[in-house]
């Protein structure tokens, strides 16, 4: 590969999850494609959909025009109505017919980034028409992938990859964004501090700590006399943050200690995927 040196993380662990989700797919038989995942009310098929069309857009493809029926009641925004068009114009698309595109945007995926020397902060085409630097592109390739292994991964009943490069970088991401969640939608006191104590395959011990104007930052040095503390595994935190599960559902699974009421508005705002 070519790529810049601060996208080759990004671009191996992206690379390494769409390998593995290749994997995953090619033996299934027609009905497994049809099978729920825990991503909300999408199948194994529309979730390769949904990667291939992401990759698709990568490569600089033109979106499909296509309609969307009136009956799909999850798609709620301007995002998810964006998001679906790749999945929904793929939906009666057979195993062989999935599988082949598939393969062939691999073969594209590694041409791409073996021809790569576009710097970092290149800015390229974002969902709804926005822009993006290319190192957030990669970045969020990688993430999105990652996770959607792991959806696949859980309907299929075939666990792993929860310490690969692709769990480092989302967990990057998901700590990146616990001080909004925390601060600003949970409204956590100025002042006050939050500790998340994760353990598992990836662990790791974050203080979210909110100042005195009611802005919020994470940090990895622990806290004397935190407002609520939170200990959980890596697979629950990644469940939560990514709303595939509810709090209640996963509750055996979280340790709280602190303020109960503090506590539960985080968890209701947990989940920052769109």
């Amino acid at each position: 590969m070519t790529v810049h040196p601060s996208l080759q993380t990004y671009a191996d662990a992206w690379t390494h999850s769409i390998e593995a989700i290749a994997e995953l797919v090619q033996p299934l038989a027609e009905a497994e494609w049809n099978r729920a995942t825990p991503c909300p009310s999408w199948s194994v098929r529309d979730i390769v959909s949904h990667v291939i069309g992401m990759e698709c857009e990568m490569l600089g493809d033109p979106r499909p025009i296509h309609s969307l029926p009136r009956d799909l009641y999850h798609v709620r925004s301007d995002f998810a109505r964006y998001m679906e068009m790749q999945v929904d114009v793929r939906r009666h698309h057979t195993a062989p017919e999935m599988t082949a595109e598939f393969e062939y945007v691999l073969i594209r995926h590694a041409r791409m980034l073996r021809n790569e020397n576009r710097s970092p902060d290149t800015l390229v085409r974002a969902p709804l028409g926005a822009q993006q630097s290319l190192e957030v592109a990669y970045r969020m390739r990688a993430f999105d992938v990652w996770v959607h292994e792991q959806d696949l991964r859980a309907a299929l009943n075939r666990p792993g990859n929860l310490d690969s490069p692709g769990a480092q970088v989302a967990r990057d991401n998901l700590l990146a964004v616990l001080p909004r969640v925390v601060a600003k939608d949970a409204g956590a006191p100025r002042n006050s501090a939050v500790v998340f104590d994760v353990s598992g395959p990836v662990e790791f011990l974050r203080t979210v700590r909110v100042d005195g104007e009611g802005r919020g930052s994470v940090d990895s040095a622990p806290s004397l006399g935190p407002a609520v503390t939170f200990a959980t595994d890596w697979e629950t935190f990644v469940r939560l943050a990514c709303g595939r599960v509810k709090p209640a559902a996963v509750a055996d699974r979280i340790k709280v200690e602190g303020d109960e009421e503090l506590a539960a508005a985080i968890l209701a705002n947990f989940a920052v995927t769109p």
